[in-house]
């Protein structure tokens, strides 16, 4: 493939160069009817449909741009860099392009030596004529391969001169030694350079990613593509003209020296076409980025189809569901095994029944001290077959969100403390899988616990609830088990407390009355306890009580807590932990029953749940049980006046006995008092029933919408 000047023609003299250089071309300013001109650049465009895959070539033109210079990369050897070469460029299909496309390089090559420093509009014009039959980025890429092919010969000479005889001879010819020696003055040259010649690969890179984009996801009536490809002609002209300013810069060099290039050098010219390039880079890059979003959301939706569809098919097993859901992909190992911290394959959950702990990164310790003592219990459930499960965390973040030091050092450290298998990174969760988990599985950001069978399919939408309220006697952790518990299941206080305090366990067996209260208001504590205490004593009935605290505003329950403990008012749980999870699980029967389609089954247990969950909200609350039996459970405006008002139904005491003599009493007081039921549900929460039954007149309820802030995370 040959270079320089085509035979047959004279070099430019010096005074014919130094004519062209003064003006400078000064088309380029005074043209101000673009549109007349790109008009004339587009009338010369008549592609015959062959396709050139010219990204090959482009990476050889990078590989010669980036090492034409006189600080040659040293962090390459010579063997790696011909290694690099050859990945991109060493197929046979690479080789039979390259020999149809040397003639029209070698042509185009010819053409800007000789031309370069000519009127660049009309010599660029030449060339688009020259390249008519070819598609705009095959035209920018030939174009750049013929200037790579003199620039790096140029810079070759420069670099291997003082070591090969056979280059020095060139060399000198090209008075390349004068110029060398002479490089600091004309740095800024270089620079200006270098600088226009970064932009024209960017430019040239990125009209070809447009060519590249998949048309199974974009087409042309895409408002981003065509507005790109409208403006495509334009980038490539004003590279095309940029080619041909760097060109005769090195001609310039070469063919007059270096005294006559300083007092003659237009550096201002690379400056300006560098300007006008990155203004026209922006623009398409922005085009570029849209049309990717574009793509992105087309193949987000294809992959959210597929979910559905996967989810409504029979498997074998379980391995399609968990790849679409955690990671397609088999070139990396998606899991970390809590037990060993070691990455593996998801291979590891197929066949088995798999737990799926979806949270973000805020999940409380909390709730994971409670869930590892649950699946620590289940895993020595037994040696059955059907005991064999594994559970995942698919920790759930915002992607658009940058992932910082912090964000790292949260997600490590909720990692490390899992006993189970986690998802690697958050970033393998592709957003189809998010969109599904949020829309499909309900998904907001409280934890939620889907189970799926050993062929994927989902048998609890969210088994979190049950895990809460039976623990591992839950197992295997089914709708069919969920629903099974609940029909077992009784009014009593042991469903309110099991697995929380082995001390309330023990007074139900010694048939002791019980008073579980609680509220926030001191005040109510310090009469409700001791008004309690003497009617136990005028009554001559054994009386325990304990303080639960309330589901929210911690700071306010630790100082009532303290009051208590100091006037030792009555037993009071230490252990926040406890007070959380009493009322998670309380919730978690609200939530089961919303989950199960139930909550407004016309079930007695579940009214008292709900007036319970009710109580929470506003005021003191108090439930009076003998033994398990629970007796009474009532809000604080009707259960304190009961007992304060004890000498109108104590003559009833010994006929019916304590708790059925304070039940009747209540009762007629309740009928006089009607607090409000409130329940409030976070956005967070998940499934939120459409409309909820009052548990005390079982009318339908208002739905109001409220913002409250209790300062909770400030006060913890």
């Amino acid at each position: 493939m040959a270079s320089g000047l085509p035979f047959g023609l004279p070099a430019p003299s010096a005074s014919t160069m130094n004519q062209q250089l003064i003006r400078s071309d000064r088309s380029m300013i005074t043209m101000s009817d673009d549109n007349v001109m790109m008009k004339q650049i587009v009338e010369t465009h008549a592609p015959d449909g062959r396709e050139v895959d010219v990204k090959p070539l482009l990476h050889l033109v990078e590989d010669i741009l980036k090492r034409a210079t006189l600080q040659t990369d040293t962090s390459l050897t010579t063997s790696q860099a011909h290694a690099e070469s050859e990945d991109k460029t060493n197929h046979a299909n690479f080789a039979v392009m390259l020999d149809s496309l040397s003639y029209t390089i070698d042509r185009i090559s010819c053409e800007i030596a000789y031309k370069g420093g000519a009127d660049g509009h009309a010599t660029t014009v030449q060339l688009f004529n020259m390249l008519a039959s070819y598609s705009w980025d095959a035209k920018l890429v030939l174009t750049l391969a013929a200037f790579a092919l003199n620039y790096g010969e140029f810079w070759l000479l420069a670099q291997i001169y003082s070591s090969n005889q056979l280059a020095k001879s060139m060399a000198i010819l090209k008075q390349l030694p004068n110029i060398l020696e002479h490089s600091g003055p004309l740095k800024p040259r270089f620079d200006a350079l270098n600088n226009l010649i970064k932009v024209m690969m960017d430019v040239t890179r990125c009209v070809v990613e447009f060519k590249d984009l998949p048309p199974t996801y974009i087409s042309h009536e895409v408002s981003a593509l065509s507005a790109a490809m409208a403006h495509v002609p334009t980038a490539v002209y004003w590279t095309v003209r940029s080619v041909l300013a760097c060109a005769a810069q090195i001609t310039s060099l070469t063919t007059m020296g270096y005294e006559f290039s300083i007092s003659t050098t237009k550096a201002w010219e690379l400056s300006t076409l560098a300007h006008k390039l990155s203004n026209i880079l922006e623009h398409l890059r922005k085009q570029l980025a849209t049309c990717y979003q574009y793509i992105d959301e087309k193949r987000n939706v294809e992959a959210y189809q597929m979910l559905l569809n996967l989810f409504e098919m029979i498997h074998i097993d379980n391995m399609k569901v968990l790849k679409a859901l955690i990671y397609a992909k088999d070139d990396i190992q998606p899991l970390m095994d809590g037990s060993n911290k070691r990455r593996v394959h998801l291979d590891v959950l197929r066949r088995k029944n798999v737990l799926l702990l979806i949270s973000g990164l805020d999940i409380s310790n909390d709730e994971l001290a409670i869930l590892e003592q649950i699946y620590n219990e289940s895993s020595h459930h037994g040696t059955r077959l059907d005991s064999q499960y594994d559970l995942v965390w698919i920790p759930i973040t915002d992607h658009s969100v940058q992932w910082t030091d912090p964000l790292k050092e949260k997600f490590e450290s909720l990692q490390n403390s899992m006993p189970w298998y986690t998802v690697y990174h958050p970033s393998l969760i592709d957003k189809a899988a998010i969109r599904f988990i949020k829309e499909v599985w309900h998904f907001r950001n409280k934890p939620i616990l889907v189970v799926l069978d050993p062929q994927g399919k989902v048998v609890s939408p969210n088994a979190l609830h049950m895990m809460w309220i039976w623990g591992s006697n839950a197992f295997p952790f089914t709708s069919l088990r969920e629903e099974s518990l609940w029909r077992e299941e009784t009014w009593r206080l042991e469903l309110l407390v099991d697995g929380i305090d082995p001390v309330i366990l023990n007074w139900i067996k010694e048939e002791k009355y019980i008073f579980m209260y609680g509220g926030d208001d001191v005040e109510w504590v310090r009469k409700f306890t001791n008004t309690a205490r003497a009617v136990a004593q005028a009554a001559s009935i054994p009386l325990e009580m304990v303080y639960v605290g309330k589901s929210r505003k911690r700071e306010q329950i630790r100082r009532v807590m303290g009051t208590i403990n100091v006037e030792k008012l009555s037993y009071a749980w230490q252990d926040l932990t406890m007070i959380w999870f009493f009322w998670t699980r309380l919730e978690s029967m609200l939530f089961s029953k919303i989950q199960l389609g139930k909550v407004d089954d016309h079930d007695p247990m579940m009214q008292a749940i709900k007036k319970l969950l009710s109580y929470d909200r506003e005021g003191g609350w108090a439930v009076l049980s003998k033994g398990s039996s629970v007796v009474v459970n009532g809000h604080g405006t009707t259960v304190l006046p009961t007992l304060v008002e004890y000498d109108l139904w104590k003559e009833q005491v010994p006929v019916k006995g304590f708790d059925l003599a304070f039940q009747e009493h209540h009762e007629n007081l309740h009928d006089i008092v009607h607090p409000c039921s409130r329940f409030e549900f976070p956005i967070t929460a998940g499934r939120i029933p459409e409309t909820l039954k009052c548990p005390e007149c079982n009318r339908s309820m208002e739905k109001f919408t409220t913002f409250l802030c209790c300062h909770d995370a400030l006060l913890q």
